[in-house]
């Protein structure tokens, strides 16, 4: 970073928001995935988008590179800082600037915190669907950028299914909007929203975002069974979607994830090999009926014990086990990497018993926390990285685990993203034309290729563009290599 790209820093941020000093630097250079670490260059904290705005085209200008950061609770590494590059600090962009609950939309900046949403929806009888573990602290745009889901995805997607319109800067200065404030438009034409959310940063910078809110349940019914064995837990999840019943959330936690909760917030848990929490949710009628037939499904599968929340601190105090569960297992050792493939609920159980194998092969523990209803696994791979090889020896593991759900059928991650972990994997869920073709699109938007540089894709930077002949895109003009 040259002196005269930071002097046009100062002229559009006060000291006390252009960041520079190691120590004011230390608490960027990781987020949630702590085996990664890079201090950038320096770090801008804006206020308003206009800030936003002239940063980037002043990055684009100078060819520096910028990663833009809310909360940093990316698991991926999705939010590493790049060396000599920039940060640009989201968290002051808090405002809701806008709800309506006749329409039921919020519009949001990036730095607003997910349950901060729900909760000013809350007076309305409406919430905001996506609820990530981490809900307490995330911020919308780091959601926006990994496509979030949480626990709830099961019945009401991902983030991508909540968005209506953005405004964004592109990541050479261009300002522009997707979307709008009304669903009735989604659908015609290209989905460019769909496009940015989930780009892992790679496009530029939401500003504004417009969230649908829905209707808050007339009736909750959460239920805790259980097993003795952890792959009966997970064949109850295939006789739950069976049965055609559609809960707003099934998880599944294993003994390690139990005594990890059970020492971070006393929820009270069984001592069990494996619990699973399946929650119904909408109006009381339906919601009634469906609990008899869980009920009877649940009894079925062979839970030593079932427990049904009677109150809604029961509810609450069942949840805070499994939402504390990833934070909780820091009790248990002082480093771990945390995967989130995804396989085939068909298939659950298979995938278990095959974790199982590869634990014992390494010789280290797992503690598996999971969006049992849509597959999406969440070993937490437990090792000591002051010993050496430690590192390297979980992330073999966690390898073998990726792998594992790309031959069932799955994905290398269901909602943490690529980021800087999982990129040299690609290449086993896509084939060289379709990295292209995401390579290519993120050029055309990017041709400094300055947002969020070196991550998703293997080897960090993109390869030159490959002259094989006119890409399909080419001759639709979507792409060029002029």
């Amino acid at each position: 970073m040259n002196q005269s790209f930071l002097e046009a820093l100062q002229n559009i941020f006060p000291a006390d928001r252009l960041l520079t000093r190691d120590v004011e630097l230390l608490p960027y250079e990781s987020d949630a995935l702590t085996a990664f670490q890079t201090k950038p260059a320096a770090a801008v904290l804006p206020e308003n988008d206009e800030e936003i705005i002239e940063t980037v085209r002043l990055c684009h200008q100078h060819a520096v590179p910028f990663v833009a950061r809310g909360s940093g609770t990316s698991l991926s590494g999705g939010s590493l800082p790049i060396a000599d590059g920039l940060i640009i600090g989201l968290n002051r962009l808090n405002r809701i600037k806008k709800l309506d609950p006749q329409q039921r939309i919020a519009v949001v900046e990036p730095g607003v915190i997910n349950l901060s949403i729900s909760e000013a929806a809350q007076p309305y009888g409406l919430y905001y669907a996506p609820d990530p573990s981490s809900q307490s602290i995330c911020t919308i745009g780091g959601n926006i950028a990994f496509n979030s889901g949480g626990a709830h995805c099961l019945k009401y997607g991902m983030t991508s299914n909540h968005v209506l319109g953005m405004k964004v800067v592109l990541a050479d200065g261009t300002v522009t909007q997707f979307g709008g404030e009304s669903i009735e438009g989604v659908g015609i034409g290209p989905d460019l929203v769909g496009l940015f959310v989930g780009s892992e940063g790679l496009f530029g910078i939401a500003l504004e975002i417009t969230l649908r809110l829905m209707p808050q349940p007339e009736l909750y019914r959460t239920v805790l069974a259980a097993y003795d064995d952890l792959g009966r837990a997970g064949d109850a999840v295939s006789m739950v979607v069976a049965s055609g019943l559609l809960p707003g959330a099934m998880e599944i936690m294993d003994r390690l994830a139990i005594k990890a909760a059970e020492a971070s917030v006393n929820a009270g848990y069984p001592d069990a090999e494996a619990l699973l929490i399946v929650e119904l949710e909408g109006e009381a009628l339906q919601v009634n009926a469906e609990f008899e037939q869980l009920h009877g499904i649940i009894e079925e599968s062979g839970a030593f014990e079932i427990r049904v929340a009677e109150s809604e601190a029961e509810r609450a105090r069942i949840w805070k086990g499994r939402k504390g569960a990833f934070s909780a297992v820091g009790r248990l050792s002082p480093d771990y990497i945390v995967q989130d493939g995804v396989v085939p609920r068909s298939r659950l159980g298979e995938a278990l018993v095959e974790i199982g194998a590869l634990k014992e092969k390494y010789a280290l523990d797992v503690a598996n926390v999971f969006h049992a209803g849509d597959g999406n696994l969440h070993p937490l791979i437990l090792y000591d990285g002051r010993e050496a090889g430690a590192l390297e020896k979980a992330e073999a593991l966690a390898g073998e685990i990726l792998a594992l759900c790309v031959n069932l059928g799955g994905s290398i991650t269901g909602e943490h993203g690529i980021g800087m972990e999982k990129r040299d994997y690609m290449p086993a869920m896509f084939s060289e034309e379709e990295l292209y073709i995401m390579q290519a699109l993120r050029r055309a938007i990017d041709p400094k290729e300055i947002a969020n540089r070196g991550k998703m894709f293997p080897g960090g930077e993109a390869p030159a563009l490959k002259q094989h002949g006119m890409h399909p895109l080419e001759k639709a003009g979507v792409i060029s290599r002029e």
